[in-house]
């Protein structure tokens, strides 16, 4: 093939899917062309079409989407054209893919060998036993994992997610595919392991010329992989040229949203002022979270100025687990290791490191969840060891939890109005008529429709579910909330509006936040404090404008650096 033509061509792509009220159009004359070897990067928030796109090249989707027109051109043959067993020897030989979730696209009854080597043979790498064992032992040493032989027999919920995904990444590329679909590959994965990956995927494609097509919602990682970037939206590309000038010199509006929306270094904390959060507009509204320096000095004075009291305090707390390791042996496995913090009543305090660190256990151990092995947790004055059942659940009004995931807390059988009500009849908190009056006032606090109430999670968007956690956290009318990577699997706009919201909610309410998170530039425009966590212990702690000015410890500064696009200057 002439390498001046293009490998993946896409010429006014339209597909859709069949639904109870008909069929919808998810794309819209899609066209755009990825040239041998090239990085090409499609963003865009949940339902623009990006993974649609991806999984429509390779015929990935679901039973009720289809291509009603257009060409998915490669190497100048239309892939829509092809019948399932043509298409299936394209999938994986030629075009490898990388999914976005390792967890739920590793089965995990089989062994990571067991999956490695179905792979293999299903795309024609090798045939024979011994020659599919020695290629399964290959691409998990090309993927970056140590004692491959070994891992071989280990299963998914033996590996952490930044190996469960090397395996992923091995598994696409053992082909040596001329193209690879990555799909979100590393938006779980801590920042340090991201970009460990990320380098040993480059390495990887590059070695064999290798394009990419990188689907992600990360704009500073799109502009830091991607020599080309394709703006969608609503199913349209809105936008595509040079990553990088698009970023400094954004066109489209909604472009200009998303770079605007994406937390970086130079980030500042969020204003929660009234007058700052525009107008929703039909791009569904906006939020800017850089703010001029006049702005900033504001913020800081009346920082100065809040209460300074201790809400939470940490002292030399200590969790150790009991690890069983067989033939009724076990060993102890420090979790978090003689820690110190304090968190003042109407601030933030950010626990941040990476996955293993202990940040989300000392969050459990706050509230309740597990217990303490040594030191203590004072909630207001009040010991969180000493107190007793009926002491837990007083605090437990005082202090409630938004976790990671919303679809996996909310529960799917019951609808809104029954969800945000529950801390109410557990507590049993007022009439039934009143309970069903705060609901409403709930829903209006986290600005969302009434019209929700009888609607159920599946029904609802991402931003639309953590809104939805964040009203039953606030039913109860708590002092504290624990927030535990409450917007990490968020896309940048809706990360955006929930943490003005949560800024808005502080201001109004007077909360006092423990955020949890791995994610620094998130940080940079929440956190008032920040506690940096590395295997257990506190490395380095300070005021957010402090650690991100001028952190003192390597381990610090080796997070700040992998933030994706860090250095890269984004649009004023």
């Amino acid at each position: 093939m002439n390498a001046s033509e293009p490998l993946l061509s896409i010429r006014n792509l339209t597909m859709g899917f069949s639904t109870q009220h008909g069929f919808a159009e998810a794309l819209h004359g899609v066209s755009f062309d990825v040239m041998p070897g090239e990085t090409v990067a499609i963003v865009g928030e949940s339902g623009s079409g990006k993974s649609t796109t991806a999984h429509g090249i390779i015929n990935l989707l679901p039973d009720n989407g289809k291509i009603t027109g257009g060409e998915v051109l490669f190497e100048g043959r239309d892939l829509s054209k092809l019948s399932k067993n043509q298409i299936e020897h394209v999938r994986g030989r030629e075009i490898g893919f990388i999914p976005q979730d390792p967890m739920s696209n590793l089965n995990p009854v089989w062994s990571i060998g067991f999956q490695v080597k179905e792979a293999i043979r299903a795309n024609g790498v090798a045939s024979s036993r011994r020659d599919v064992e020695k290629q399964a032992i290959e691409v998990l040493k090309q993927a970056g994992l140590d004692d491959a032989e070994r891992r071989l027999k280990q299963f998914p919920h033996q590996f952490s997610g930044g190996m469960r995904q090397r395996v992923l990444i091995g598994m696409g590329l053992s082909a040596r595919p001329k193209l690879l679909i990555a799909d979100e590959p590393t938006s779980a994965l801590d920042v340090t392991v991201q970009r460990v990956i990320l380098d040993n995927l480059a390495e990887l494609t590059m070695l064999n010329n290798t394009a990419v097509l990188f689907i992600t919602h990360d704009l500073g990682l799109a502009a830091e992989r991607a020599e080309k970037l394709i703006v969608m939206y609503r199913g349209n590309i809105v936008e595509a040229g040079d990553s990088r000038e698009i970023l400094q010199d954004p066109q489209h509006p909604y472009t200009q949203r998303l770079v605007a929306a994406a937390p970086s270094l130079a980030s500042h904390r969020i204003q929660a002022a009234v007058e700052h959060k525009s107008t929703d507009d039909d791009l569904g509204g906006e939020f800017d979270l850089a703010h001029t320096a006049e702005e900033r000095a504001d913020q800081v004075d009346s920082a100065t100025a809040r209460d300074q009291t201790p809400v939470i305090e940490v002292a030399n707390l200590t969790k150790v687990f009991k690890i069983r390791r067989g033939n009724f042996r076990s060993e102890n496995f420090v979790a978090v290791n003689n820690v110190n913090f304090t968190v003042a009543k109407g601030t933030t305090t950010a626990l941040v490191g990476e996955s293993g660190s202990g940040k989300s256990t000392i969050a459990k151990m706050a509230l309740g969840l597990e217990s303490i092995t040594s030191g203590s947790i004072s909630i207001e004055g009040s010991d969180l060891a000493s107190m007793k059942r009926s002491g837990l659940m007083a605090l437990r009004r005082r202090m409630q939890p938004v976790f990671q995931d919303p679809y996996g807390s909310l529960d799917p059988m019951r609808n809104i109005g029954d969800i945000i009500g529950e801390p109410l009849r557990v507590h049993k908190v007022g009439s039934a008529a009143e309970r069903n009056a705060r609901v409403h006032e709930l829903l209006d606090q986290v600005a969302l429709p009434q019209a929700l109430i009888n609607r159920y999670p599946n029904e609802l968007s991402g931003g639309q579910r953590q809104r939805i956690a964040i009203a039953r956290a606030l039913a109860l009318k708590p002092d504290i909330v624990v927030l535990d990577e409450a917007v990490s699997a968020l896309d940048v706009l809706v990360q955006a509006q929930i943490l003005q919201l949560l800024a808005e909610l502080q201001s109004e309410l007077g909360l006092t936040y423990l955020f949890i998170t791995h994610d620094l530039a998130v940080v940079r425009v929440i956190a008032d404090n920040v506690v940096v966590m590395q295997k257990g212990e506190i490395v380095e702690t300070g005021t957010t404008d402090d650690v991100f000015g001028n952190p003192r410890e390597q381990y610090t500064k080796n997070l700040l650096d992998a933030i994706p696009g860090a250095n890269i200057p984004l649009a004023v």
